[in-house]
């Protein structure tokens, strides 16, 4: 007999962006489907409708494909499955597993004050469950609201998750849970447990603050004479507080990490890692090797830090794999939207453009940082970094970029070997250092302090610009000098 085909879910609530705790969440599922050659799903679950938006959905699901995760069926929503609830109920109720409660919301809280006072357990005290056959026909007759429990079974539950072992749980700290609100709305536990069984989900794999929930559906599952998928439940990630990340707290969501520059793959990465290891010291691993790799065996229970500065460091990683020709496809509409050149200019200067990604590219560690460090290579109208200028601007550097300018003005072939030749010489002839002349010159062919090896900006620039940015400079200097 074949082994029956792994079905797994990611059940994103459109009460917010895609953050990055459902991100890593959908990561897993993704990874373990592909691994096992089974299937990922999508079920949408809006039908909170104070909290849902369905405006946000669109944003949730291109963010996942950004991440570079694939569903294999068309998406599912809760909302458009209402009324299906209603069988599952029924069925509960003619089982005598669930029962009506007509307890008002008054009573209820009346109830939970006074067990508070009396320092005693908060769970529901089952009035309702020995109701007579007369007295619940009375009450229906009167058009009494009710709601529907389940009913919690006596002794207790075990079940084996695939990540945390075995976990058991007393059915007494279980109060008969709602499963249906008095208006026919399935409780969140009850259409989560009918909707994996209709998909047929066979593995649940979320975070481990649902463990709670996980004994509540197990008990819907039995009661309905179903049989649970098998469960895993993932370690959630941290803020560097200690505090779970949240969208609440305000924390970032996946989209807002991609427009501040890092790559999908970096990030799909980053959060591969975050709770899961490959058990070696490798952290670079691209999704390929990771659909061959990821076991759920491998993922450890304690809880990991959202570490920002990891996230960036290994996007440096993954900008730094990528060949120049890619990454100049990447930035390019970057560089024209922040009015550096025009489309125009840079396809008919490509080569160019690429010389100047593979200068940037060792410092890079977001590809935002391509468009922060590149404007000086597409025109001179910018302006000196006033620390710079007060550390190195001076009369007697503008002297010294004058007598460089003579230098690079006999210079025949402005190549990196005669420009790096012509200021050594001068530098030897001043007996001073290479980076008293460097330092300067690089302020005022950039505007900038820091950047690549000045050597390859001034070949890429040419001779004609670089000349008239030094003695630009020099009028500079000597302008504040006037002053």
């Amino acid at each position: 007999m074949s082994e029956k085909e792994v079905r797994v879910r990611i059940a994103p609530s459109p009460s917010g962006y895609l953050h990055v705790g459902t991100a890593r969440t959908a990561i897993f599922n993704w990874l373990y489907a592909r691994n096992k050659g089974g299937k990922f799903l999508v079920r949408i679950e809006d039908t909170d409708v104070s909290r849902s938006d369905a405006a946000l959905v669109q944003p949730i699901l291109d963010a996942m494909k950004w991440l570079g995760i694939d569903w294999d069926e068309e998406p599912v929503y809760q909302s458009k499955k209402i009324d299906s609830y209603g069988v599952y109920v029924n069925k509960l109720i003619n089982s005598g597993n669930a029962y009506r409660c007509f307890c008002t919301p008054d009573e209820l809280d009346e109830r939970r004050k006074k067990a508070m006072a009396e320092k005693k357990p908060l769970q529901y005290n089952r009035a309702c469950l020995h109701r007579s056959e007369d007295e619940i026909k009375q009450l229906l007759a009167e058009n009494k609201p009710f709601a529907i429990r389940l009913k919690i079974p006596d002794g207790e539950t075990t079940y084996n998750d695939k990540i945390l072992g075995d976990i058991t749980r007393q059915n007494s700290e279980i109060e008969d849970l709602i499963i249906c609100r008095a208006n026919g709305r399935a409780i969140y536990n009850l259409a989560v447990v009918v909707d994996d069984h209709e998909m047929g989900i066979t593995d649940v794999i979320r975070g481990n603050d649902h463990i709670s929930n996980t004994f509540k559906q197990i008990h819907i599952y039995q009661a309905l004479s179903l049989t649970p998928p098998n469960f895993a439940h993932v370690p959630l990630i941290l803020r560097p507080d200690k505090k779970k990340v949240s969208k609440r707290l305000g924390d970032k969501d996946v989209a807002e990490y991609g427009a501040e520059g890092i790559l999908p793959e970096a990030m799909f990465n980053f959060l591969c890692l975050l709770g899961w290891s490959p058990k070696d010291d490798r952290e670079f691993l691209p999704i390929e090797e990771l659909k061959k790799i990821f076991v759920l065996e491998n993922v450890n229970g304690s809880n990991p830090i959202f570490n920002e500065e990891k996230l960036i460091a290994l996007n440096g990683e993954y900008i730094r794999s990528y060949p120049d020709h890619e990454l100049a496809a990447m930035v390019a509409p970057e560089l024209v939207r922040a009015g550096y050149t025009s489309k125009y200019w840079l396809e008919t200067r490509w080569q160019y453009l690429m010389d100047i990604i593979g200068m940037l590219k060792e410092r890079c560690k977001r590809m935002s940082d391509f468009v922060a460090m590149s404007e000086h290579f597409f025109h001179n109208e910018f302006e000196y970094d006033d620390k710079a200028v007060k550390k190195r601007f001076n009369h007697e550097a503008a002297e010294r970029m004058k007598q460089l300018c003579d230098k690079f003005e006999s210079i025949g072939n402005f190549k990196l070997e005669n420009i790096e030749g012509a200021l050594g010489d001068l530098a030897e002839e001043l007996q001073i250092k290479k980076g008293e002349l460097i330092h300067p010159v690089r302020l005022a062919v950039s505007g900038i302090s820091f950047g690549p090896s000045l050597y390859h900006i001034l070949e890429a620039l040419g001779q004609q610009e670089v000349l008239a940015r030094m003695k630009k400079a020099i009028e500079f200097i000597n302008k504040m000098g006037d002053k």
